[in-house]
């Protein structure tokens, strides 16, 4: 696209790294609006209803939910053609909705893949060699032994892993290096695919019965929420390790206590949580076996600059007429270049490449 006519991309004043900023600079057919997150700001609403494009923050919990992708919001952004979501989970964004008003939407699937896979394995290597017991034990008391700490080896056993996408692929790999036989439940991908991608393919109570490790890797949505209860810890093998780099609400939290404090399940490695940051009352973190972090699973500095890169190279590319990689809602892209043809006044769609 080219010509006087700017077209406008608004993110909000939280936090991303520059390379967001530096990559759009670089196009001069784009103005980018830095608007006020405070949920009360005329002027975001102002600037969302002149935006053509709006990165989102996928964080639920860093997000005013009035600045949510939903059908309010899309009502008072009469010129937004596209949402691009900054993470691969998009738990802000009613993609429904913007399909409805022929707003494609992406999301970051992979960018930050590398870093969710590594600390699947920082989480569930903590449990299994009781790392944090070990630190806490020695900065606090006196007279134990090393063998009231005696940890295990993962070499040999077996992993699940509760969706095989991006991120699921690389623990996968990861996996193999550990000598690890690799399991994988996801009814999206073919049974060939899953084992292209390093997993043998099973049913979901397969997974729970025959794995010493389980990991979550799959999205949050109307499907998955709960989808693992009581009656899932339960099929666990005795002594098994939970894992989740996923999102907060696919576990049940109630229940994973109640299977980690009865002895059920050896521990838990827990990055993400039904509220975030969870309470210090919070019945999971008064146990000795869990090994608790804040939703930092991709938040590393590489992982945070790739997610940034990935969203404004997608929001050029549909800006320019590209169809992106990361695509959640396809059936809307005729739709959408028909409507950036009636908005931007641009009438040539550019072959992807």
């Amino acid at each position: 696209m080219t010509g006087s006519f700017k077209a406008r991309v608004c993110r909000l004043d939280l936090w991303i790294n520059p390379i967001f900023d530096e990559t759009l600079s670089r196009n001069p057919d784009v103005y980018l609006d830095v608007a006020s997150s405070d949920p009360y700001c005329a002027a975001t609403q102002e600037a969302l209803a002149n935006a053509h494009a709006y990165h989102v923050c996928a964080a639920k919990d860093d997000l005013p939910k009035r600045w949510w992708v939903h059908t309010h919001l899309i009502n008072e952004s009469p010129n937004l053609l596209c949402v691009s979501a900054g993470g691969a989970g998009y738990d802000t964004v009613d993609v429904d909705a913007c399909t409805k008003a022929g707003i494609p939407v992406v999301n970051q699937a992979g960018a930050n893949a590398h870093s969710v896979a590594e600390h699947t394995f920082a989480l569930l290597l903590a449990v299994i060699k009781r790392v944090v017991e070990s630190d806490r034990k020695l900065r606090t008391e006196s007279g134990f032994k090393r063998e009231d700490l005696t940890g295990d080896e993962i070499h040999g056993c077996t992993i699940g892993l509760v969706g095989i996408g991006e991120i699921g692929t690389r623990t996968a790999k990861i996996a193999a290096g550990f000598g690890l036989k690799v399991l994988a439940y996801d009814p999206n991908v073919s049974a060939e695919e899953i084992r292209a991608r390093g997993a043998e393919p099973v049913s979901l109570d397969a997974l729970l019965n025959e794995s010493d490790f389980v990991s979550l890797h799959c999205p949050l949505n109307a499907q998955t929420r709960l989808m693992i209860g009581a009656e899932q810890f339960e099929a666990m093998k005795p002594g098994s390790v939970f894992i989740s780099t996923a999102r907060g609400g696919i576990h049940d939290e109630v229940a994973l206590y109640k299977a980690l404090s009865s002895g059920r399940l050896r521990g838990a490695g827990l990055d993400v949580w039904e509220v975030e940051p969870p309470p210090h009352e919070a019945p999971l973190l008064s146990l000795s076996n869990v090994v608790a972090t804040f939703h930092t699973a991709g938040v590393s500095q590489g992982g945070r600059r790739n997610v940034a890169r990935s969203s404004a190279e997608q929001i050029l590319m549909m800006i320019d007429g590209v169809r992106p990689p990361h695509l959640l809602n396809p059936e809307v892209w005729e739709r959408f270049l028909r409507r950036r043809e009636q908005v931007l006044g641009v009438s040539k769609a550019l072959e992807p490449v």
